[in-house]
């Protein structure tokens, strides 16, 4: 039996932080107009992938992660006088496919000009963006990889709580790489350094010896 939204946009509003909320069902039509109803900005992750529609609500600690990656590929950005655009959380979606997701961060590094100042993004005309963060504290987040693949994009930065990880888009599927895509000299050792000194430093202490390593790794430009 097929639910409508308002049967359950009140339990999603009262998602606690941590909470997940899994339907079946779902038609594209009523997906969008959850996401209408919502509006941007709201605190949660909504993902769609065929009927099925997940919603999490992250916690605070995931927040602080999201945070710190956020300002790591801003200083990555600064130190290699390279364009990269944020659109947070942004959902990203294709009706064809009828796929969609709201990444924890995602971000435009190798196109970045070719989408220059676009308010909002089309992607069955703009490219996706070349990488996506997903920090799982609570829940897991590899179902939305598949969704990820079907809308190309070709990196994903995964961290689990305790264990970073990179992922490559390679015929249709994800593999784990030793390096990134969009950083070509950026390990999982160096994401996780990153979020260990943030933790025993302090953020700001942590940002200034992160970017003094780019300094000093010398990679040149993009």
């Amino acid at each position: 039996m097929r639910v409508q939204t308002e049967d359950y946009l009140d339990a999603i509003t009262h998602l606690p932080p941590g909470g997940r909320l899994t339907l079946y069902e779902i038609g594209w039509e009523e997906y969008e107009q959850l996401l209408d109803r919502l509006g941007e900005g709201a605190h949660r992750r909504i993902s769609y992938d065929n009927g099925r529609l997940e919603i999490v609500t992250p916690s605070d600690k995931h927040e602080k992660y999201k945070n710190l990656l956020h300002d790591l590929v801003l200083i990555l950005s600064d130190e290699l006088d390279q364009e990269v655009l944020s659109y947070g959380s942004t959902t990203l979606k294709l009706e064809p496919k009828r796929k969609g997701a709201e990444g924890d961060d995602c971000f435009y590094i190798q196109h970045a000009m070719q989408i220059g100042g676009k308010d909002r993004l089309d992607l069955s005309s703009d490219p996706p963006p070349d990488l996506v963060i997903e920090i799982d504290l609570t829940h897991d987040s590899s179902s939305k990889f598949a969704i990820y693949a079907a809308l190309g994009v070709p990196e994903i930065w995964h961290y689990d709580g305790s264990r970073f990880s990179i992922w490559h888009l390679a015929h249709q599927a994800y593999t784990p790489a030793p390096s990134s895509l969009a950083f070509p000299f950026l390990t999982a050792g160096h994401l996780a350094e990153f979020v260990a000194n943030s933790e025993a430093l302090g953020g700001k202490q942590a940002r200034r010896v992160f970017r003094a390593w780019v300094r000093a790794a010398n990679p040149g430009t993009l």
